[in-house]
């Protein structure tokens, strides 16, 4: 899209040149002192600015704090850890740059030719779409459509098994076979398995692999895992990745998750399918006429019977 990428190219050039200043700004300033007058009053706060207030001017067309307002909803225009004073005066630099060079363009009769007016009626369209289906997910996205998906969810849920569970890999059986004399013997699970493990990921939490369920292992050390009980320590049980020493700390049903764990999975599927309805049914009541779309294949004629 060269109408994005050339403001991208615009506001980075405009937050590059302003970035020394900014540097300066935030470099540290020395002390002063300064004596206040006596019974001088506190300020009072300035009220915030409308949207409509004006920041500054090109050739006397305005720049308002509502054009400063959707420079920063730009991505291309992202500035995190600056301060809002300095976010601002970049923004009104930049628009400032963008002003200056869309007079410039109007000037050199750029908005004239068709090429622009397509592009101006492309992304007129998109920005109106865009607002549209915003205005559609706020309206899809309520209490009552959240806790209605979330009911449904969780009662679809079946009950699942987990196991809490601690393991020790090495390369052979036979020192597989020592690890679990060892642990048998009266030796700590987890000090064995940060002395002993192959295991990078577990080996320095002694082995703790957390909580999980039998499709998340391979199958011989979840069939090996989910046969045991809490606290018993299994025989070596090898896999593709070597040979294992299994100890179950515990067991249970996996919890269901909470309205809160689910909530941003539900709002987007709320908003997904809330504007997917919206299209289908849009394109549904409007006459569309596709020349180039293929035709369907002639469906034959059906059969009459001769009296």
């Amino acid at each position: 899209m060269p109408h994005t990428a050339l403001l991208r190219r615009v506001s980075a050039l405009a937050i590059l040149i302003a970035l020394p200043g900014l540097a300066l700004a935030q470099a540290p300033q020395k002390a002063q002192t300064a004596t206040p007058a006596a019974n001088t009053p506190a300020a009072t706060p300035a009220a915030p600015a409308g949207p409509d207030s004006t920041v500054a001017s090109v050739n006397g067309k305005p720049i308002t704090q509502g054009d400063l307002a959707i420079a920063a909803d730009d991505p291309a225009l992202s500035l995190p850890g600056v301060d809002e004073a300095q976010k601002k005066n970049l923004l009104v630099d930049y628009m400032v740059d963008l002003r200056v060079g869309a007079q410039a363009a109007e000037a050199a009769k750029i908005g004239d030719t068709p090429e622009f007016k397509r592009k101006l009626a492309y992304f007129r369209d998109k920005l109106l779409l865009d607002d549209y289906l915003e205005q559609e997910a706020k309206r899809a996205v309520t209490p009552e459509a959240e806790h209605a998906i979330y009911d449904q969810t969780v009662k679809l849920m079946k009950p699942e098994e987990e196991v809490h569970a601690r393991h020790i890999l090495v390369d052979n059986e036979a020192e597989a076979k020592k690890i679990a004399a060892r642990i048998k013997g009266g030796e700590d699970f987890a000090k064995v398995a940060a002395e002993t493990s192959k295991d990078p990921g577990s080996k320095a939490e002694g082995g703790d692999l957390g909580w999980f369920t039998k499709e998340r292992m391979v199958p011989d050390f979840a069939n090996a895992a989910f046969a045991m009980k809490p606290g018993q320590v299994s025989d070596p049980i090898k896999t593709q990745f070597g040979w294992h020493v299994i100890k179950v700390e515990e067991m249970r049903t996996k919890p269901q998750p909470t309205f809160d764990e689910l909530k941003e999975q539900i709002d987007q599927h709320l908003i997904r399918k809330a504007q997917q309805d919206l299209i289908l049914k849009l394109r549904a009541e409007a006459k569309i006429v596709r020349p180039d779309a293929p035709a369907e294949a002639a469906q034959p004629a059906p059969e009459t019977k001769k009296p």
